[in-house]
């Protein structure tokens, strides 16, 4: 077994060892742990998804993104959420900036950071604040595994807590992917279920540089106990004539 590999798994043996010991969801559409790469300066795109649960809970979600370069490539989010918790409705949004620090490649790490935070869309109170370091160890061309560790302040209760999160991607064809995680926060709560691991697996499927669409299993993933299905969607607006996104990353 050659170094990228043994790297690669003492990473996700010490990321799970730590899931033993978030609500802002990241910038990989559905899915709750991301990934250190950004997209090209210049590009946008939106991502979209649809969550039920099996206890009635709804969740709507569209995050348009886009990447500038005021001083360094920074990719800027701004995710909006419409959501039915316990028969009640809401509106969140969340704003986001994310940067790479180091680009990923295959058998070394890849290192970026985001941070932002979230308000209620009626009331204009301020519910979140989080700050994340993703980091990406890529396997091979089509393989990779994610961690993430933060920080989430809820204002609501006026708690702070340890996020964490682990990933694994593998392109496993040209057009499809597939994605296994488990993420949570760690703290006080007088929720068991809140600061229980959270977990989802699910398959991309890509069929062109524009659109790809995700089908998801999660469980637990808000902190409440139930499972989940999500139909996510992502249309991308790429620069003209860059470098398409699954070949500078080596995933969809």
């Amino acid at each position: 077994m050659g170094l990228a590999a043994r790297t690669g798994i003492t990473a996700a043996i010490a990321a799970l060892v730590a899931l033993t010991a978030q609500d802002a969801r990241a910038a990989n559409g559905a899915y709750a742990v991301d990934a250190a790469d950004i997209s090209e300066v210049g590009s946008c795109k939106v991502e979209s998804w649809m969550s039920t649960a099996s206890n009635t809970d709804v969740s709507a979600v569209a995050n348009p993104s886009c990447v500038i370069d005021p001083f360094r490539p920074i990719e800027l989010s701004m995710q909006t959420i419409r959501a039915r918790s316990d028969g009640d409705w809401s509106t969140t949004v969340a704003p986001k900036a994310k940067t790479n620090f180091i680009p990923t490649g295959v058998g070394r790490w890849g290192l970026s950071a985001y941070g932002g935070g979230s308000f209620d869309a009626a009331t204009g109170e301020a519910l979140s604040a989080f700050a994340v370091i993703p980091a990406t160890f890529r396997l091979s061309e089509t393989m990779r595994i994610n961690v993430n560790g933060g920080w989430l302040w809820d204002r609501t209760v006026d708690r702070h807590y340890l996020t964490y999160g682990i990933g694994f991607d593998w392109k496993f064809t040209d057009t499809l992917q597939w994605t296994i995680e488990a993420f949570g926060q760690a703290g006080a709560s007088e929720v068991a279920s809140v600061v229980q691991p959270r977990f989802q697996t699910g398959v991309r499927y890509r069929p062109n540089e524009i659109f790809s669409v995700d089908l998801i299993y999660g469980r637990n993933i808000t902190g409440e106990n139930a499972n989940w299905i999500t139909i996510g969607t992502t249309i991308r607006f790429p620069v003209r004539g860059g470098e398409p996104e699954h070949r500078r990353t080596g995933h969809l």
